[in-house]
Protein backbone atom coordinates (compact mmCIF):
# COMPACT_ATOMS: atom_id res chain seq x y z
CA UNK A 1 0.00 0.00 0.00
CA UNK A 2 1.28 3.56 -0.69
CA UNK A 3 2.23 6.11 1.50
CA UNK A 4 -0.61 8.14 -0.05
CA UNK A 5 -3.34 5.59 0.44
CA UNK A 6 -2.34 4.78 4.13
CA UNK A 7 -2.51 8.14 4.63
CA UNK A 8 -6.16 8.96 3.40
CA UNK A 9 -8.92 10.62 6.26
CA UNK A 10 -11.84 8.71 7.09
CA UNK A 11 -14.59 10.80 7.90
CA UNK A 12 -17.81 9.77 9.59
CA UNK A 13 -20.44 10.54 8.44
CA UNK A 14 -22.45 14.45 9.96
CA UNK A 15 -25.04 13.36 12.69
CA UNK A 16 -28.31 14.51 12.09
CA UNK A 17 -28.91 18.19 12.74
CA UNK A 18 -30.92 18.59 16.39
CA UNK A 19 -33.00 21.48 16.55
CA UNK A 20 -34.27 22.47 19.58
CA UNK A 21 -37.95 22.95 19.92
CA UNK A 22 -40.53 22.89 22.02
CA UNK A 23 -43.28 21.80 19.02
CA UNK A 24 -44.10 17.93 19.01
CA UNK A 25 -42.91 16.09 16.42
CA UNK A 26 -46.99 15.75 14.98
CA UNK A 27 -46.79 19.91 14.81
CA UNK A 28 -43.07 19.37 13.24
CA UNK A 29 -44.76 17.14 10.71
CA UNK A 30 -47.92 18.88 9.64
CA UNK A 31 -46.26 22.43 10.03
CA UNK A 32 -43.44 21.10 7.42
CA UNK A 33 -45.75 19.11 4.83
CA UNK A 34 -47.86 22.56 5.18
CA UNK A 35 -44.80 24.51 4.10
CA UNK A 36 -43.15 22.78 2.13
CA UNK A 37 -46.08 22.86 -0.47
CA UNK A 38 -46.36 26.84 -0.05
CA UNK A 39 -42.58 26.88 -0.52
CA UNK A 40 -42.91 24.94 -3.69
CA UNK A 41 -46.19 27.31 -5.00
CA UNK A 42 -43.30 29.90 -4.45
CA UNK A 43 -40.88 28.47 -6.62
CA UNK A 44 -44.13 27.51 -9.01
CA UNK A 45 -45.02 31.26 -9.21
CA UNK A 46 -41.41 32.40 -9.44
CA UNK A 47 -41.47 30.81 -12.41
CA UNK A 48 -44.53 31.65 -13.70
CA UNK A 49 -44.06 35.25 -13.03
CA UNK A 50 -40.49 35.77 -14.61
CA UNK A 51 -42.25 33.54 -17.87
CA UNK A 52 -44.52 36.13 -17.81
CA UNK A 53 -42.06 38.81 -17.16
CA UNK A 54 -39.75 37.49 -20.06
CA UNK A 55 -42.55 36.96 -22.73
CA UNK A 56 -44.86 40.01 -22.03
CA UNK A 57 -45.24 42.47 -25.30
CA UNK A 58 -47.54 45.21 -26.23
CA UNK A 59 -47.91 48.72 -25.53
CA UNK A 60 -48.09 48.37 -21.82
CA UNK A 61 -44.72 45.99 -22.19
CA UNK A 62 -42.36 48.59 -19.87
CA UNK A 63 -44.39 48.85 -16.94
CA UNK A 64 -45.97 45.30 -16.68
CA UNK A 65 -42.35 44.07 -17.43
CA UNK A 66 -40.92 45.58 -14.43
CA UNK A 67 -43.89 45.00 -12.01
CA UNK A 68 -43.10 41.15 -12.93
CA UNK A 69 -39.85 41.50 -12.30
CA UNK A 70 -40.21 43.34 -9.03
CA UNK A 71 -42.85 40.97 -7.96
CA UNK A 72 -40.88 37.79 -9.36
CA UNK A 73 -38.43 38.99 -6.70
CA UNK A 74 -40.36 39.40 -3.78
CA UNK A 75 -42.07 35.45 -4.30
CA UNK A 76 -38.35 34.60 -4.33
CA UNK A 77 -37.48 35.97 -1.41
CA UNK A 78 -39.83 34.17 0.51
CA UNK A 79 -38.58 30.81 -0.39
CA UNK A 80 -35.34 30.74 1.53
CA UNK A 81 -36.92 31.87 5.22
CA UNK A 82 -39.83 29.46 4.41
CA UNK A 83 -37.09 26.48 4.19
CA UNK A 84 -35.08 27.96 6.82
CA UNK A 85 -38.41 27.82 8.98
CA UNK A 86 -39.01 24.19 8.24
CA UNK A 87 -35.40 23.19 9.03
CA UNK A 88 -36.14 25.30 12.19
CA UNK A 89 -38.43 23.47 13.94
CA UNK A 90 -36.89 20.36 12.51
CA UNK A 91 -38.28 19.56 9.83
CA UNK A 92 -37.43 18.37 6.34
CA UNK A 93 -37.20 20.32 3.18
CA UNK A 94 -37.41 20.33 -0.79
CA UNK A 95 -34.44 18.88 -1.98
CA UNK A 96 -35.33 19.24 -6.17
CA UNK A 97 -37.50 20.35 -8.91
CA UNK A 98 -39.26 17.11 -9.22
CA UNK A 99 -39.59 17.43 -5.32
CA UNK A 100 -41.39 20.68 -6.13
CA UNK A 101 -43.48 19.84 -9.48
CA UNK A 102 -44.74 16.53 -7.13
CA UNK A 103 -46.43 18.84 -4.24
CA UNK A 104 -46.95 21.94 -6.10
CA UNK A 105 -50.33 22.81 -6.34
CA UNK A 106 -49.78 26.00 -8.90
CA UNK A 107 -50.41 25.23 -12.29
CA UNK A 108 -47.91 25.82 -14.71
CA UNK A 109 -48.22 27.36 -17.85
CA UNK A 110 -46.24 26.12 -20.85
CA UNK A 111 -48.29 27.96 -23.78
CA UNK A 112 -46.40 30.12 -26.03
CA UNK A 113 -48.43 32.84 -26.07
CA UNK A 114 -50.28 34.20 -23.48
CA UNK A 115 -52.12 37.90 -23.82
CA UNK A 116 -50.84 40.45 -21.07
CA UNK A 117 -54.34 40.21 -19.53
CA UNK A 118 -54.47 36.97 -19.57
CA UNK A 119 -51.01 36.82 -17.62
CA UNK A 120 -51.61 39.23 -14.99
CA UNK A 121 -55.44 37.93 -14.49
CA UNK A 122 -53.69 34.18 -14.13
CA UNK A 123 -50.96 35.65 -11.80
CA UNK A 124 -53.74 37.44 -9.69
CA UNK A 125 -55.83 34.36 -9.35
CA UNK A 126 -52.35 32.40 -8.68
CA UNK A 127 -51.71 34.61 -5.72
CA UNK A 128 -54.94 34.97 -4.06
CA UNK A 129 -55.02 31.09 -3.99
CA UNK A 130 -51.19 30.87 -2.57
CA UNK A 131 -52.45 33.71 0.46
CA UNK A 132 -55.39 31.27 1.10
CA UNK A 133 -53.03 28.47 0.90
CA UNK A 134 -51.12 30.85 3.93
CA UNK A 135 -54.09 31.49 6.16
CA UNK A 136 -54.59 28.26 6.39
CA UNK A 137 -51.29 27.17 7.10
CA UNK A 138 -51.64 30.14 9.64
CA UNK A 139 -54.68 28.62 11.34
CA UNK A 140 -52.04 25.25 12.03
CA UNK A 141 -50.12 27.22 13.27
CA UNK A 142 -52.04 28.63 15.54
CA UNK A 143 -53.37 25.11 16.57
CA UNK A 144 -49.95 24.12 17.35
CA UNK A 145 -48.86 27.44 19.31
CA UNK A 146 -46.53 27.99 16.53
CA UNK A 147 -46.20 31.60 16.86
CA UNK A 148 -43.34 32.08 14.98
CA UNK A 149 -43.82 30.49 12.10
CA UNK A 150 -47.92 32.04 11.88
CA UNK A 151 -45.77 35.50 12.18
CA UNK A 152 -43.97 35.04 9.50
CA UNK A 153 -46.87 34.00 7.50
CA UNK A 154 -48.63 37.02 8.50
CA UNK A 155 -46.12 39.14 6.73
CA UNK A 156 -45.85 36.89 3.56
CA UNK A 157 -50.21 37.14 3.18
CA UNK A 158 -50.11 40.48 3.42
CA UNK A 159 -47.34 41.24 0.86
CA UNK A 160 -49.37 38.13 -1.44
CA UNK A 161 -52.48 40.56 -0.89
CA UNK A 162 -50.41 43.48 -2.38
CA UNK A 163 -49.35 41.68 -5.53
CA UNK A 164 -53.14 39.83 -5.96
Amino acid sequence: MSSKVSKLIVRKAAQPLDTPTDLPATAVKEISAVLNVLLADSFALYLKTKNFHWHVSGPHFRSYHLMLDEQADQIFGTTDELAERVRKIGGLTLRSISHISKIQTIEDNNDDFVAPGDMLRELMNDNKAVAKAMRKAHELCDKHHDSATASLLENYIDATEKRT
